[in-house]
């Protein structure tokens, strides 16, 4: 069973790379880190892209308690290359190994 965060992830992945204004999504992690390849099709600026990956994104996130955090990495030849994480509030990401009551280890 997938969690509320891969769920996201998933959802968030499918609709980028069947939007009509990019011409190319490709998803890469570096060091635990999920970055985004972009390449837009010609006619489209920078802000469209930004704002097709906050849509595309909240549909990801409608009904789950999850926030975004996205930024511009840099312009790799014809592609943008974007962070992008989706965040559980108030929750800890990782085990520290210090045997916490509320260690991720234990959810479900």
């Amino acid at each position: 069973m997938m969690t509320d965060h891969e769920r996201a992830f998933e959802i968030f992945e499918t609709q980028l790379t069947r939007h009509s204004d990019l011409a190319s999504v490709v998803f890469k992690t570096f060091t635990g880190l999920p970055f985004v390849y972009i390449e837009p099709k010609p006619e489209v600026t920078r802000t469209e892209v930004e704002d097709i990956l906050k849509v595309c994104a909240a549909k990801a996130m409608r009904g789950k308690r999850l926030t975004l955090a996205m930024s511009f990495v840099r312009k790799n030849q014809a592609s943008y290359v974007y962070r992008v994480r989706f965040l559980v509030p108030q929750r800890k990401m990782f085990c520290c190994g210090n045997l916490c009551d509320d260690c991720i280890r234990f959810t479900h």
